[in-house]
């Protein structure tokens, strides 16, 4: 909405001036005045229109001079009324009811951008009212880790003292009462906790503390109910096999109550408060633990970070929409981590020395040990990683930890995933395809354009995306009746489907509420959501009313009775008028743009444009592009230089200068029995700041009394769960596919999920390696980030190395910004070529991919996975990030630095015991490395170094367009042999989407030097036959006739004595009836 402002030169008194001044004003301001009229009621608005006629006629302007003018009644009614309509608007859209607007002299985080629609929202109702920025500005806060006036609770708090220690079959139980008076410190200390130890399972066991009184008034604050994330019990047979567990627990009261949590086989601590006290408040807990010189700790997202977390590291766990700040907290809560820790082995003794320097050596032997810790908490959390030791704090909740023995990687991750989170949902076959996606696709018209690029250019998609771009000004569930109406949506729909090819929109987490002046706004969805009781509300019972794209919105309250059947009734309805493949879930934090329930009592004013500017909007030009842009693109970069130097300036000065005062930051002091939960005494280091900035409120309240600060941190998964089971009543007999940006631990067994608003730049790109990798550990395989990068401009060479890295991510996804550059895979010719070659790879491993989800989806075990997770003994690796394993059969090492035309990678595992070896994926020969030598390899633009390590058997098929035409190639064996002249591997087939396949097939593949053989067991049948077998590491040619299953292989065998590679063509014909079929032993 803009504003009318008038200036004249009183030194002219010309008549034409004069007029052309009435004219504008009066003109502008009774249009205006008009709408707003009719907004309230129409008769209103006939009566203001007569009287304009009446006063325009009657006071006819006479005379020509500014003062003669401004006195005229009609210039005078349209300036009272028109100024206090201006007025009105812009304080009502201040107001809060939740929590007041405080004014910051810093400058908040901006938005993040990564959800929204091309274009202005507009409606025929009236202008678009922006909304104040300062409606997003909460409390000036100071993290503690960074507050000088901060009081360490360790050197004020009591403590706690054991005591009626009782022996149960599984452990014991106790009671901790506080060492002393009361601290107070950060809340209101508990004074009687109850201690539970239990040894749940053979490799499991479970520490937990709670208050002693517990009621349904208080239980939400403390415990973390099993309905919500499921809470591990002992198995069935823990009597017997807990008797196994390789952890002890052990406890003190010397000087204060302390536990430690030690490894029988080791004797190595892994876990001990002792030395420091556990504080248990209402508002605050905080327990420490010593952790070993150089500990290397894995895991507690999300956060973009290197993969090995470091030890001078503070990880905040609190979901917020912010977008992709390194080190911060972002999206996801995953209280997890894994500790690896090494020990060199004596040679002589073979006794265990824990290594904790950094210096190693390749001539030493060393063998590794690995657990697992999680912290089922869902409130906001910190956890400080310092050189010696781990500290957690908690803004409530109880401490309830679960220890995993391991001893390694896979079976920590198995354990967690088996007992805690449940196992990854399994993904339809086409989810393995090729996505793409922009904000700013405008029509279907567009996106047909961006289909027929891709198969015109031949390089395969599989999946077109939409962004908020199809909605009705934003709304979810609704689609824009010009640009994406449903009948040439029906067109499209049909026309891609019988192509093979899938479509997946965007939905957002919050309702919009519908102007209730406006007849013409009307907002079903609104409307059965509200009379369900399905949202939030104020802690007074009136709706809780935020801020996000459609303007002033509500959010579900997935802890109603209703919200979840009416979640699945607008979904359902949806799909009745747009036939989707999958969802997108956005948004979900949950965010909200405004601080608080700032547009309670301002509906009236919806829809509203946000306080912000969308890219593309003045002052929004996207001029940002890659490091080294300038040096590949010089003419290019100087513009967006000026550009970008222009706009800052520009808004600079619109700014006007930087306030000069020091800032007051808000402190709170706890108030006995009563929690503050707007502003707890402890500020965590949120990347917001204040908890109410740009998301629901803490004091946001539920339908059974649970406030959003309890549970803020699970809104996210609890919309994946509700979108799960709304695509299961939409397509009962698929698996749902859904991609969701705020997850909690066990996500995973309802969606995927993606990178969040990364920026198109190097960094980011090797960034993406260690996000994937923890997402590994977290239980969520189905994983990848925004290709070529979403915020800024991508440029060629960036493009090119990011559509070949990609390819090897399970999830494969473009997706970039409004007003970025155009980065489709077709934009430039190299990251065409690019991404037709590394396309071929994928496609021919999609077997093999499918395989490692089954397996993942069946028993807990990673897709991507970290060199130091396939190689455990070689402590050098630890911390390696920028290469990683796709299973346990492909080493990628990718080329994550500008202008570079080499890469150096490492080649684990090679020259040890057992040794490894690996084979150039594309020239198939052996690799010559020595053990730990840190290879440089060429890597011109356009190669992404590939390799196969030896000991695997690859079931491999054609490239096609789509993963259905893939699906109907002949088979292929690749056959990389191992040092010991062996290979192993194994296939999984059905039919590619059903929730619960009717027929399956399972083939266990193994090789030698002298036989290969699949042996399959499952009713599923493919009858693509078997057309080829590359064996690598062959040392001779076969000396008599190859047989299958006692069939002569006359032809098609050549044997490369450099190469050291056999390949067997034409094997069509003796598997015509399909590859596995029947079981066979093919003799060299």
């Amino acid at each position: 909405m803009g504003s009318y402002k008038g200036a004249v030169d009183t030194a002219s008194r010309s008549d034409s001036i004069s007029h052309i001044f009435e004219f504008l004003f009066q003109f502008s301001s009774t249009i205006r005045i008009g709408i707003r009229a009719w907004s309230i009621s129409p008769f209103l608005a006939v009566l203001y229109v007569l009287l304009v006629v009446y006063l325009f006629e009657t006071y006819r302007p006479r005379q020509t001079s500014m003062r003669g003018l401004v006195a005229r009644p009609l210039v005078v009614l349209n300036g009272v009324v028109f100024t206090t309509i201006l007025l009105n608007g812009f304080t009502s859209a201040q107001v809060v009811t939740s929590l007041s607007v405080t004014q910051m002299s810093q400058a908040s985080p901006g938005p993040t951008q990564g959800s929204a629609g091309s274009g202005t929202a507009t409606t025929s109702f009236r202008p678009i009212f922006t909304v104040p920025a300062a409606a997003d500005v909460g409390a000036t806060l100071v993290p503690n880790i960074y507050d000088s006036e901060a009081v360490n609770a360790q050197s004020v708090c009591p403590g706690y003292v054991g005591s009626d220690v009782q022996r149960t079959n599984l452990g014991l139980t106790a009671t901790l009462s506080l060492a002393g008076d009361a601290c107070n410190v950060y809340g209101t200390d508990i004074a009687t906790l109850n201690l539970t130890v239990q040894y749940q399972s053979a490799d499991r066991l479970n520490v937990k503390i709670t208050p002693a009184y517990i009621d349904s008034s208080n239980s939400s604050m403390y415990l973390l109910a099993d309905h919500l994330i499921h809470e591990p019990t002992a198995d069935a047979d823990a009597e017997s096999t807990s008797l196994n567990n390789d952890l002890s627990f052990s406890w003190s009261n010397d000087p204060t109550f302390s536990f430690s949590v030690t490894r029988k086989s080791t004797g190595d601590m892994l876990f001990s408060t002792h030395g420091s006290k556990i504080v248990f408040e209402n508002q605050f807990v905080e327990f420490s633990s010593p952790l070993p010189e150089n500990y290397n700790l894995y895991g507690l997202g999300e956060t973009i970070h290197s993969l090995r977390l470091g030890n001078n590291f503070t990880k905040t766990i609190y979901a917020a929409d912010a977008g992709d700040p390194i080190d911060l907290n972002i999206y996801g809560s995953h209280p997890f981590y894994l500790d690896t820790r090494y020990y060199e082995v004596n040679p002589v003794t073979g006794n265990l020395t824990l290594v904790t320097s950094t210096n190693t050596s390749t001539d030493a032997e060393y063998t590794s040990y690995s657990h697992g810790l999680y912290n089922r908490n869902a409130h906001g959390q910190e956890v400080l990683l310092r050189p010696s030791n781990i500290t957690w704090r908690a803004l409530g909740g109880s401490i309830d930890l679960y220890f995993y023995a391991g001893p390694t990687q896979p079976q920590v991750t198995t354990a967690y995933q088996t007992s805690a989170i449940g196992l990854p949902a399994m993904q339809q076959y086409f989810t393995f395809g090729f996505h793409q996606c922009r904000w700013g696709y405008a029509n279907w018209s567009q996106l047909q354009d961006v289909v027929d690029s891709y198969a015109r250019f031949e390089i395969p998609l599989e999946n077109i995306w939409t962004d908020i771009d199809y909605m009705n000004q934003y709304r979810d569930f609704d689609n824009d009746a010009v640009r994406f109406n449903y009948t040439e949506g029906t067109i499209f729909l049909d026309g891609i489907h019988a192509n093979g090819l899938h479509y997946i929109p965007i939905v957002d987490s919050a309702i919009y509420v519908p102007n209730p002046n406006n007849a013409s706004d009307a907002y079903a969805p609104f409307d059965r959501g509200n009379a369900s009781g399905a949202f939030m509300t104020n802690p007074d019972g009136s709706l809780y009313i935020g801020e996000v794209w459609p303007g002033y919105t509500v959010f579900p309250d997935w802890l109603s009775p209703g919200a979840g059947n009416w979640w699945t009734g607008e979904v359902d309805t949806w799909y009745s008028d747009v036939k989707f493949d999958g969802i997108w879930i956005d948004m979900s934090e949950v965010s909200s743009f405004c601080v608080g329930s700032c547009g309670f009592g301002n509906v009236t004013m919806n829809p509203v444009h946000p306080g912000f500017t969308l890219p593309g909007e003045p002052g929004a030009i996207v001029y940002g592009y890659p490091e080294g842009f300038n040096i590949t693109n010089a003419t290019e970069a100087a513009a967006a230089s000026s550009g970008a130097a222009a706009q800052a300036s520009s808004l600079s000065a619109a700014a006007g200068p930087a306030p000069t005062t020091t800032p007051t930051f808000l402190r709170t002091t706890p108030t006995p029995g009563v929690r503050n939960i707007n502003q707890p005494p402890y500020v965590i280091n949120n990347v917001q700041g204040d908890l109410a900035v740009h998301a629901a409120s803490p004091n946001a309240t539920h339908a059974d009394g649970t406030v959003e600060y309890d549970v803020h941190n699970l809104f996210g998964h609890q919309i994946l769960n509700a979108t799960y089971h709304a695509l299961l009543k939409v397509m009962p007999s698929k698996r749902p596919f859904i991609i969701g940006r705020s997850t909690f631990a066990g996500s995973g067994v309802y969606a995927g999920h993606w990178g969040g608003d990364n920026f198109s730049q190097w960094l980011y790109m090797y960034f993406s390696i260690p996000q994937a990798l923890s997402f590994s550990l977290f239980g969520i395989p189905m994983f990848g980030v925004d290709t070529c990068g979403f915020q800024g401009n991508s440029d060629e060479e960036l493009c090119n190395r990011w559509m070949q890295l990609s390819a090897f991510f399970p999830f494969y996804r473009n997706h970039n910004g409004l007003n970025s550059i155009s980065q489709e895979a077709y934009v430039w010719a190299s990251v065409a070529e690019a991404t037709k070659t590394a396309m071929n790879i994928r496609f021919k491993l999609l077997p093999y991919m499918y395989t490692l989800f089954y397996l993942s989806h069946t028993t807990g075990s990673t897709v991507m996975r970290a060199l130091s997770w396939e190689f455990p003994d070689d402590p050098w690796i630890a911390d390696a990030d920028r290469q990683f394993f796709l299973g346990p059969a492909i080493l990628v090492t990718p080329v994550l630095n500008q202008g570079a035309t080499s890469v150096d990678g490492v080649f684990p595992g090679v020259g040890m015991a057992g040794g490894a070896c690996y084979y150039d994926w594309y020239t198939q020969e052996q690799m010559s490395v020595s053990p730990g030598q840190n290879l440089t390899i060429d890597a011109p633009l356009g190669h992404i170094p590939v390799y196969i390590r030896g000991g695997n058997v690859i079931p491999m098929q054609d490239v096609a367009m789509t993963t259905r035409d893939a699906r109907n190639t002949p088979w292929s064996l690749l056959v990389a042999l191992s040092m010991e002249g062996t290979a192993s591997g194994s296939l999984y087939l059905d039919d590619g989407e059903s929730l619960t396949p009717n027929k399956t097939l399972y083939v266990q593949l193994s090789a030698s030097s002298s036989t290969i053989s699949a042996f399959g067991r499952g009713a599923y049948t493919d009858s693509n036959p078997l057309a080829n077998i590359t064996i690598l590491g062959v040392k001779a040619a076969p000396s008599g006739t190859p047989t299958l299953n006692g069939m002569n292989i006359t032809e098609g065998l050549a044997y490369n004595q450099t190469s050291q590679v056999l390949k067997i063509t034409g094997l069509q014909s003796l598997t015509s009836k399909g590859a596995w079929t029947s079981d066979w032993t093919l003799t060299l």
